[in-house]
């Protein structure tokens, strides 16, 4: 008799794959925010790490808020909120140590 197999569900669908389809795009933005959220976010500390910290945490913001406006479910939003927030603190202590050209130009 031919019965029904389970698979385990694994972290990535539970949270981000809530609803039991695959969102690849969607999980790759989130993936790209969260990592430039916490690059941002660490070299912010740095004083001479400003123009790290101000790319990419502008990165992160425009990722995040494309991410946003294609996420479908709940735990994609949730994260990426998390790394927007983390995107926008870097870029602005990376504004207020220098800006995103700073030294290099003039």
């Amino acid at each position: 008799m031919t019965q029904a197999v389970r698979r385990p569900r694994s972290l990535i669908n539970t949270v981000l794959n809530s609803d039991g389809k695959p969102h690849p795009l969607e999980n790759t933005f989130v993936a790209v925010t969260v990592v430039l959220g916490l690059l941002a976010f660490v070299s912010s500390a740095f004083n001479n790490l400003h123009l790290l910290s101000s790319w990419s945490g502008l990165a992160g913001i425009f990722t995040g808020a494309y991410g946003q406006y294609i996420s479908a479910t709940t735990g994609e939003r949730f994260l990426l909120i998390i790394g927007l927030g983390a995107s926008a603190f870097g870029f602005f202590l990376g504004m207020a140590h220098g800006g995103l050209f700073g030294g290099l130009i003039g």
